[in-house]
């Protein structure tokens, strides 16, 4: 499987945002997140990193106003 997890930095800490993610689209002032299954979230974030070796993406949120 390709798919990878996304986790959202809040302060130190990192929180798990949405699991299985196979797509990232840039979205009005953000991202849309699409997992394996269809369910779609949107969030006013950007990439901070991507590591895909070990399934895993960091988001940090940003402030569109």
């Amino acid at each position: 499987m390709c798919e990878a997890n996304a986790y959202l930095k809040e302060g130190d800490n990192e929180v798990l945002f949405m699991e299985s993610v196979d797509t990232i689209e840039p979205y009005e002032n953000g991202l849309k997140l699409v997992d394996i299954f269809g369910m779609q979230k949107f969030i006013q974030a950007q990439i901070r990193d991507m590591a895909l070796l070990n399934h895993r993406i960091l988001l940090v949120k940003t402030d569109n106003q």
